[in-house]
């Protein structure tokens, strides 16, 4: 599902809300989850997940195609942990 998807599912669900007022209320909450990962923080959605962000140190790489050593410079990523309802969902229909 991408964004556009969402927006349109939500303001399906809920007739009283513009869609466009739908899509400045998914924008504004993906840009809070940006800013605070920005900043350092977690952010944990409750029976959803958590997202954090994990520090990838500077290495010594290689270059596939020639073999040659390359470096990598230091990086901060996103990591995203699914949360226990979450997981029992998707597990459910499974077993």
């Amino acid at each position: 599902m991408i964004k556009s998807e969402l927006v349109q599912v939500i303001a399906d669900k809920n007739p009283h809300l513009y869609q466009r007022d739908v899509e400045n209320i998914v924008n504004a909450i993906l840009d809070e989850i940006t800013a605070a990962l920005a900043r350092g923080d977690r952010v944990e959605l409750r029976g959803f997940g958590a997202f954090s962000v994990k520090n990838r140190p500077a290495r010594i790489g290689r270059n596939p195609r020639t073999g040659d050593r390359v470096e990598v410079a230091e990086k901060w990523v996103p990591f995203f942990r699914t949360g226990k309802e979450l997981r029992q969902r998707l597990n459910a229909g499974r077993q």
